[in-house]
């Protein structure tokens, strides 16, 4: 397929799944409901970490995880109010307490050397890689580690980032950066647009072959890469609102 041809399909696509109505079933609409900067940080790295599986589950289990801050979830971190969650809780899949408690001590270790996850990623540089969300988890699984006796939890950041293809990272980026005022919040300013990756799951990459937009078989990181590269060529000053059309082709919402 032409890439003109290909463009014109996703375009169509994008523009039909980009409206408000995709807000009310997909986890985006939970970091939508607050107005402070951190705030809208935490609940969107945390809705994107669970969010794998049926999205209708993932947005009770937001929804779940959200109660159980309060609906405050910079005070909740501030205040180590997590360490009284049990370990066996269950908040999402195969996603408990423990790691719930493991992401907000390192969380809570951010916040209280920079006032916001935005600041933290301009104050390392992170918008000069080549690879921002790779390098923004690289710098964060440090402090998630330091916080929690130097181990690690793949439950709440990959730990293979050489073939990771940073599914969940990649998403609430989206959230952050992309700032057309529809779905997106476009927050953050310490990434372009033009530096987004495209969020690849099972659909998104089946969809991406289909459409001969890559042949590789695995949904990693070379596979996000090449299909990125793809998607600047069409939109170079916001690839990822692509992310959309990918989503939406062969879906009625």
């Amino acid at each position: 397929m032409h890439i003109n041809q290909l463009k014109e399909i996703l375009d169509r696509e994008a523009a039909r799944i980009n409206t408000p109505a995709f807000i009310v079933n997909d986890p985006v609409q939970f970091p939508r409901r607050f107005s402070s900067l951190p705030d809208i940080e935490i609940v969107a790295l945390l809705s994107a970490t669970i969010a794998w599986g049926n999205r209708k589950m993932i947005c009770n289990n937001c929804e779940k995880m959200l109660n159980i801050m309060g609906n405050e979830p910079l005070h909740f971190i501030e205040s180590e109010e997590y360490e009284l969650l049990p370990d066996g809780q269950n908040i999402h899949r195969t996603f408990f307490a423990r790691n719930f408690k493991y992401m907000l001590r390192g969380l809570r270790r951010i916040y209280l050397k920079h006032n916001s996850l935005n600041d933290f990623a301009m104050v390392h540089h992170v918008g000069e890689s080549e690879e921002p969300a790779w390098r923004l988890v690289e710098l964060m699984q440090h402090e998630l580690a330091v916080a929690n006796g130097d181990a690690y939890d793949s439950r709440c950041l990959p730990t293979n980032l050489k073939n990771t293809a940073l599914k969940r990272i990649n998403m609430a980026l989206r959230w952050l950066v992309r700032d057309d005022g529809i779905v997106d919040l476009g927050v953050w300013n310490a990434i372009k647009p033009s530096q987004l990756f495209i969020p690849l799951d099972v659909h998104v990459g089946d969809t991406a072959r289909e459409l001969g937009m890559t042949t590789r078989r695995a949904n990693d990181k070379k596979t996000v890469l090449e299909i990125t590269h793809l998607l600047r060529q069409m939109r170079p000053h916001d690839p990822i609102i692509y992310d959309f059309a990918l989503f939406g082709v062969g879906i009625n919402t």
